[in-house]
């Protein structure tokens, strides 16, 4: 496997179908999630030649840290069903890579867990739940693991309407017939059976365990995602979160040159530019379209971020050429931990960076700073 279409093949194999539909999915008629992949593809980058490129350092500081490229695991919901402990081996191949990893709410392990098996401070995704008592503890929780960077997602006031996850049976499967058809499909999949589902355990919701048990599984995470995501939050209710939380804040999930204004006045410390991987609004433009309208507006005064459709080092020129300072991967690195676990999350951060440095070298640059538009034949 060398590519992370290969990692997506291997992954399709390998785990349970309605698990594969969940990451690769996106909603209604995925018009977003195709135009993620076909708006970065049609960007070409400027070939530059004799710029001496013998010393390339993909290094990049953020947030008081020197990371080894401008890369992030992003957060993805329930990736530990992907692999025994999911977080734990994808957290780990992110130290061993020195990029942050990001965790997910709604993840399986619980974040004493995955903090517990790292040396260094994770990153936390946050969602603006209806229970603010349960937000309050779980940012203590957060912030007792060491955790400095909450990453705020603002693009979820209610879940976007995801046809896939409905006919392979993840959602809305009540009855026995769509029951049996889950279990069909496990069964389809003894190697996934036998590493997760048997050697695995727990199979509960680790962040939410306080609030709904030992035992909340599958159904319980669809149920408190549908229920408990709240619709009445404003940019007022980002004072809450900083009056619980001692750290950084990056709100996560503008599209919008004037929410991300609005964001800067709300004092957040970064922001990403992110159609949630075109699982939210379909119709909505892709994030290579809104991130040079959101960089000129706000560029130099926090720290731009981007995720959707980032599957090669060439896709990470370019983003950061339209005015990102790093990017987050979701379906990638979670491809390839379903396909091989901790080993596939670190093959693929060096395929990553390897592509990257191959790209920085025949576009010129030797290190990301230099990276910006000039490095685009269009330059949007």
């Amino acid at each position: 496997m060398i590519s992370v279409s290969d990692y997506r093949e291997q992954a399709r194999k390998k785990i349970p179908h309605f698990l594969f539909e969940y990451i690769d999915g996106g909603s209604v008629s995925e018009s977003t999630l195709r135009a993620n992949r076909r708006d970065l593809e049609r960007i070409s980058l400027r070939q530059r030649v004799l710029k001496d490129v013998r010393d390339i350092n993909t290094e990049l500081d953020l947030f008081g840290t020197t990371y080894s490229m401008p890369v992030v695991l992003g957060p993805v919901g329930i990736a530990g069903l992907n692999a025994r402990r999911g977080e734990v081996q994808a957290a780990r191949a992110a130290e061993e890579n020195n990029v942050p990893f990001a965790m997910s709410t709604v993840s399986l392990c619980s974040v004493e867990e995955v903090a517990g098996s790292v040396r260094d401070p994770m990153w936390f995704q946050l969602y603006m739940a209806k229970d603010r008592v349960f937000l309050k503890e779980l940012l203590k929780r957060v912030q007792n693991t060491g955790c400095e960077i909450l990453l705020l997602t603002a693009d979820l006031p209610v879940v976007g309407t995801r046809y896939r996850d409905v006919r392979s049976g993840l959602t809305r499967c009540d009855g026995l017939p769509c029951q049996l058809w889950r279990l069909l499909q496990i069964l389809a999949r003894p190697s996934w059976v036998w590493d997760v589902g048997i050697m695995g355990g727990p199979h509960n919701l680790g962040n939410l365990v306080p609030l709904m048990g030992s035992d909340a599984g599958l159904k319980d995470f669809l149920a408190w995602t549908d229920e408990n995501f709240d619709p009445s939050a404003t940019w007022d209710d980002i004072s809450f979160v900083r009056e619980n939380w001692s750290g950084k804040i990056i709100v996560k999930g503008l599209l919008d040159p004037e929410d991300a204004s609005q964001a800067i006045k709300c004092g957040v410390d970064g922001i990403v530019v992110s159609n949630h991987g075109g699982r939210q609004l379909d119709g909505a433009p892709s994030t290579a379209k809104a991130l040079p309208g959101i960089a000129d507006r706000v560029a130099g005064t926090v720290p731009i971020l981007v995720d959707g459709g980032i599957s090669s080092g060439t896709d990470i020129i370019r983003m950061l050429a339209l005015g990102a300072d790093a990017v987050l991967i979701g379906r990638a690195w979670v491809y390839a931990l379903a396909a091989a676990g901790h080993r596939g999350v670190n093959q693929v951060l060096h395929l990553l960076k390897e592509e990257l440095r191959i790209a920085m070298a025949l576009t010129g640059h030797t290190k990301p700073s230099m990276i910006d538009r000039n490095t685009l034949i269009d330059k949007h």
